[in-house]
């Protein structure tokens, strides 16, 4: 069974804080269930956005982890609104939560965007 969004994120909150970054939710979704996209912004200027890594990338050992995959990177934070704005039309219930670190580092379990177990 998967952790309750909202505990995940408050999870995620910590773990960035305590580690000296500075984190924002900017759009609260469904609070059992809801996909969670993460900006992380380097204070440089250029920001990276992380989402869902779809579920036929990472083995399937894992059904109730959350894993992400990098969907952009380096970009203005107006043409990541402008992806968001596109995935909040089709996932209503999606949570938005920023991420401001110097290290660029998301918090979460990243995977390769290659599948894990390629069909031939």
């Amino acid at each position: 069974m998967r952790l309750r969004t909202d505990i995940w994120v408050s999870a995620l909150i910590r773990q960035a804080e305590n580690a000296g970054a500075l984190v924002a939710v900017m759009k609260k979704g469904a609070v059992e269930a809801g996909a969670v996209f993460l900006i992380v912004d380097g204070t440089d200027g250029t920001n990276d956005l992380y989402g869902p890594a779809p579920q036929s990338i990472f083995d399937t050992d894992r059904p109730t982890d959350r894993v992400f995959i990098r969907l952009a990177a380096g970009t203005t934070l107006p043409d990541l609104e402008t992806r968001l704005s596109s995935e909040r039309r089709f996932d209503p219930d999606l949570w938005i939560v920023e991420i401001q670190d110097r290290q660029r580092r998301p918090f979460v379990t990243l995977v390769d965007e290659t599948p894990a177990n390629p069909r031939s």
